[in-house]
């Protein structure tokens, strides 16, 4: 019997075509994919297509869309072995970050992709793009699936989603995850590297926990920045501060005057490092206490868009015990390595 995958279809380059009277690229009508890519009936799964009514831009995507995705695949979850969500990839990784958190107990694939070229193009990278991850989407052994987390496909790798950033503008290889290996590498076989992948607890039922607070700040520190306008958005929930290296910041008495004063007004600070490879040791640099005297929390080898996602999330959520900063501490779903 064939595996049975539902594409989901956002928007985004992959499904645009070049209009050649005017050069604009328009979005198709994503129902005739069959007809763009008739290879698609020779897989070895069924592809079942759900485009949104409206095909967004990446830039458009956010917390609403997040949800509206989660539920959509909680509602389909026992109808299909996995799922294919095709996105712009200026934001695919934050709402494959988004999606990790929110799908709890997971035991399917959800991959995402996308393409740097519209699938009519010549050169396109979106049939590839596409093919492929609808192998990894349906790929099971003895009755269970392989890939059992949110991922990333992207120019022969899959990567962990909440791992991942996007890197380049202009090349195929768009995508990265300097702090993670890869899940797996396509080329004349599919290579799944298994030590590599997430399993959800499973004594958890899979269901979705849609909460996502929009209380959050990110701000990335400047040689020279005016700390002084933070204390006039002090009413915010959690201040994401992306810091120099390993997790250091100009050590003068108006920072740690400034930083103290926001956190004394409850508002949590998590700590993130503008570095792509690496993450947050508090300590290794005399620059770095001020986070550890004030009570911030380190954000470790996360990614910026992981981190943003994550809090957003765990804040004045209901459904998790314990305090913010306990949460946001521990791996939820592998977007920790320490």
């Amino acid at each position: 019997m064939k595996r049975k995958v539902l594409l989901i279809y956002t928007g985004g380059t992959i499904g645009m075509e070049k209009d050649y009277e005017t050069g604009s690229l328009r979005a198709f009508d994503f129902g005739n994919i069959f007809e763009k890519m008739p290879e698609m009936t020779l897989m070895e799964c069924e592809v079942f297509v759900h485009p949104f009514s409206k095909p967004l831009d990446s830039s458009d995507m956010g917390p609403e869309e997040w949800k509206i995705i989660a539920h959509y695949i909680y509602k389909n979850y026992n109808n299909y072995d996995g799922f294919l969500i095709l996105h712009g990839t200026d934001t695919m990784s934050y709402t494959a970050s988004a999606l990790s958190f929110m799908l709890k107990g997971l035991k399917k694939p959800v991959i995402l992709t996308g393409s740097q070229l519209p699938i009519g193009d010549l050169r396109t990278d979106a049939k590839e793009n596409l093919l492929t991850s609808l192998y990894y989407a349906s790929l099971y052994e003895n009755d269970e699936a392989v890939i059992q987390e949110v991922a990333i496909y992207f120019e022969y790798k899959l990567l962990r989603g909440n791992r991942t950033l996007k890197y380049s503008a202009e090349y195929f290889d768009a995508y990265a995850s300097p702090n993670y290996p890869i899940l797996g590498q396509s080329g004349v076989h599919l290579n799944i590297i298994k030590d590599n992948l997430h399993r959800a607890d499973p004594a958890i039922d899979f269901h979705v926990d849609d909460h996502i607070s929009e209380d959050i700040i990110f701000w990335r520190i400047f040689p020279g920045m005016n700390l002084s306008h933070f204390k006039e958005i002090s009413t915010m929930k959690v201040l994401i501060l992306q810091v120099f290296g390993s997790g250091t910041i100009f050590s003068s008495e108006k920072t740690v005057e400034t930083l103290q004063q926001i956190r004394n007004s409850g508002t949590e600070i998590v700590v993130v490092s503008q570095c792509i490879s690496g993450g947050i040791s508090f300590g290794k640099y005399e620059n770095s206490n001020i986070f550890s005297r004030i009570g911030a929390i380190s954000g470790r080898d996360m990614t910026a868009e992981s981190a943003i996602t994550k809090a957003m999330h765990l804040i004045d959520n209901p459904n998790y015990k314990g305090n913010f900063a306990d949460n946001f501490s521990r791996s939820l779903c592998g977007e920790i390595s320490y």
